[in-house]
C-alpha cells in the first residue's frame, strides 16, 4: 500500500506518516515534506525514486508523471485498470496528503510578482484533482485536521463511503478556493476586478443560528487573506453569546463609522445598521456617554464600536445599558473585569490599527446577491479630503466647516435618502431610509428638537427641490454640505440664501440602499 504525502503546512505531519506506516503503507514523498519526516526518523521514498525519473526545472516538475497519477485514477477493482497498471508497472497509491504552495500567504506579505507566480501550485492541485476524482479508490486529504479521524478509519479496516465523500468535497472546495486566489490576484495586479468571470474565494467562521429570521440558515465567511485594516470578520470574539446574522450586520455598520474617525476618541451605537449616536470626545467614555445621549431609546439593545482600547470608565458606562456587542481594539484587563459581568454581552477586539491613521488597505469589493446573480462594486471607501465649493453668499466659518465635515463623514453610513444634523464632533440627529428626502429631513428634524439650533446638515445626495433645504433651515440649521448636481440647484441655492446658511458642494455622492 502506498500513501503520498506532499504537503506545505506541516502541521501534524509527522504524526500522521507515523501512523500510515505502521499500518503497513509505503510512504512516498518529496522536497521539503521528505525532508521533515526524515528529520524525524520516518522512512520515506522520495517521489523520483519511485517514478525512476528525476526532479526537473528546478522542481517545477516532481509529480506530474504516469506512475503517480496512474495510481490515484487507476481503479485497481476494474479489470480493465488492473491489467493496464500491471502491464505499466503502475502501482496504486491509496492516500494522498497534499496542501498546496503557499500562495496566499505570499501575496499577503507583499512578495513581488515574480515570487507570487513562482508559488502557484501546480502538481499539487493536478494530484488533490486526480485523488478526489478517484475518491471511492484513494482517500483524498487536504486538511491537517482530518488526519487522525482517517488514521481513526484505516485502523479499523478502512475509510467510510460517507467520510471519503467529505473529503472529496473539501479536496475540490480547496482547489476551487486556490484558484480563485490566484485569478483574483492577477484581476488585481491588473487593476481589471471587473473581467468577464468572477472568481471570489472566502473560507468558513462558523454556521448560524439562522439568518435575519428563524427560519432562514445562515453561515458567516470571511476572506482567505487577512486584510490591512481592522474587519469584523477577522476580529477575536472575547466573550459572550453566539453572534447572530443581525449582530454581524450592525457591527460591520458600526465599525465603518468609527473607521472614518480615527483622530480622537469615537463612539458609534449603531442599532438596525443605522447610526444612531456618534461622537468624538477627549476620553472614550465621554464618546460613549454623548453617542448614546444622542438617542437613548434606540441605543437600548444596539451595537457599540469604539476606536480606543476600552478603559475600565468606559466599560462602567457601557455596563449601565443593555447592549448586544461592542467591538473595539481592545479591553484592559478593568474592563474585562467589569464586561464579564455582562455575560451575554459579545464583545471583539479588532485590533490596535482602529486607534491610529491606517496604511491605505487595498481595494475591497462589495458583493451582493440579486435574483440569479450578483451585483458587484468597489466598496465605498473612506476619501481623501475634497474640495468643497462654497455656492452661496455667505461662506462657512471655521467651527462650521469642522461641523460639516463631521456631518458629511456619518451622512455616507445612513441609509438614503440620508439627512444628518450634527456639531464638530457629535450627531444630533439622522433621518434615512425614506422614499423622498423631505421625509427624511422632518424626521431628522422631528427627533432634534431645539439642539438642532445652529447645527450644520449633510445631505447623501442632491436635495431635487428647495422643500427639504427649508425643512432643515426650519428645523435650525445654519449650514448645509450636499453633492450638488441637481437641474434644480440654482433654486435650492436661492433658498439657502434666503435663509442666510453657508452651502457647499463636494460633487460626490453617497449613496446607502
Amino acid at each position: 500500500m502506498h500513501a503520498l504525502l506532499s504537503v506545505s503546512d506541516k502541521q501534524g505531519l509527522v504524526p500522521f506518516a507515523r501512523g500510515l506506516s505502521s499500518l503497513g503503507f509505503t510512504i512516498l514523498s518529496t522536497g521539503g515534506t521528505l525532508a521533515a519526516l526524515e528529520a524525524e526518523g520516518v522512512r520515506a521514498k522520495k517521489v523520483s525514486a519511485h517514478t525512476g525519473s528525476p526532479e526537473i526545472l528546478g522542481g517545477r516538475v516532481k509529480t506530474l508523471h504516469p506512475k503517480i497519477h496512474g495510481g490515484l485514477l487507476g481503479r485497481p477493482q476494474l479489470p480493465s485498470d488492473a491489467q493496464e497498471l500491471a502491464a505499466n508497472g503502475i502501482e496504486p497509491i491509496q492516500v494522498l496528503a497534499v496542501n498546496l504552495y503557499p500562495f496566499r500567504q505570499t501575496v499577503a506579505k507583499g512578495a513581488p510578482f515574480d515570487e507570487v507566480i513562482e508559488n502557484i501550485d501546480i502538481g499539487g492541485p493536478a494530484m488533490v484533482r486526480a485523488a478526489a476524482k478517484n475518491a471511492e479508490t484513494v482517500v483524498v486529504v487536504v486538511d491537517p485536521a482530518d488526519y487522525p479521524q482517517v488514521l481513526e478509519e484505516l485502523g479499523k479496516g478502512g475509510v467510510s463511503p460517507k467520510t471519503r465523500a467529505a473529503l472529496r468535497r473539501k479536496a475540490f472546495a480547496h482547489t476551487a478556493a486556490y484558484d480563485a486566489a490566484i485569478a483574483q490576484y492577477l484581476a488585481e495586479q491588473a487593476q481589471e476586478p471587473f473581467g468577464e468571470e468572477l472568481s471570489l474565494s472566502w473560507g468558513k467562521v462558523q454556521g448560524l443560528r439562522y439568518g435575519e429570521n428563524p427560519h432562514q440558515r445562515a453561515a458567516f465567511y470571511r476572506e482567505r487573506a487577512t486584510p490591512v485594516e481592522p474587519t469584523v470578520a477577522f476580529s477575536r470574539v472575547l466573550q459572550g453569546k453566539e453572534l447572530s446574522y443581525n449582530n454581524l450586520l450592525d457591527l460591520d455598520a458600526a465599525l465603518g463609522v468609527v473607521l472614518e474617525l480615527p483622530s480622537a476618541p469615537a463612539a458609534v451605537v449603531i442599532k438596525h445598521n443605522t447610526p444612531c449616536g456618534v461622537a468624538t470626545r477627549p476620553s472614550l467614555e465621554a464618546a460613549y456617554r454623548t453617542a448614546r445621549a444622542a438617542d437613548e431609546v434606540s441605543a437600548f439593545g444596539g451595537i457599540v464600536a469604539l476606536n480606543r482600547e476600552v478603559d475600565e470608565a468606559c466599560a462602567r458606562a457601557l455596563a449601565e445599558t443593555f447592549l448586544e456587542a461592542v467591538i473595539a481594539p481592545g479591553y484592559s484587563a478593568a474592563a474585562r473585569a467589569v464586561l464579564e459581568a455582562k455575560k451575554n454581552l459579545r464583545l471583539l477586539e479588532a485590533g490596535p490599527a482602529l486607534s491610529s491613521e491606517r496604511a491605505v488597505p487595498r481595494p475591497q469589493l462589495d458583493v451582493r446577491s440579486v435574483s440569479g446573480g450578483v451585483l458587484v462594486m468597489d466598496r465605498d471607501a473612506r476619501e481623501p479630503e475634497l474640495e468643497w465649493k462654497v455656492v452661496t453668499k455667505r461662506a462657512p466659518t471655521e467651527a462650521e466647516r469642522a461641523a460639516l465635515a463631521f456631518a458629511w463623514k456619518v451622512c455616507k453610513h445612513v441609509k438614503s435618502n440620508a439627512i444628518v444634523f450634527s456639531n464638530a464632533d457629535t450627531l444630533l440627529a439622522a433621518g434615512g431610509g425614506q422614499t423622498n428626502r423631505l421625509d427624511s429631513a422632518r424626521i431628522a428634524a422631528g427627533k432634534g428638537g431645539e439642539r438642532l439650533k445652529g447645527s450644520a446638515v449633510a445631505s447623501d445626495a442632491f436635495f431635487p427641490f428647495r422643500d427639504g433645504l427649508d425643512a432643515v433651515a426650519q428645523a435650525g440649521a445654519s449650514c448645509v454640505i450636499q453633492p450638488g448636481g441637481s437641474v434644480r440647484d440654482a433654486e435650492v441655492i436661492a433658498a439657502a440664501d434666503e435663509h442666510g446658511l453657508a452651502m457647499v458642494f463636494t460633487g460626490v455622492r453617497h449613496f446607502r440602499h
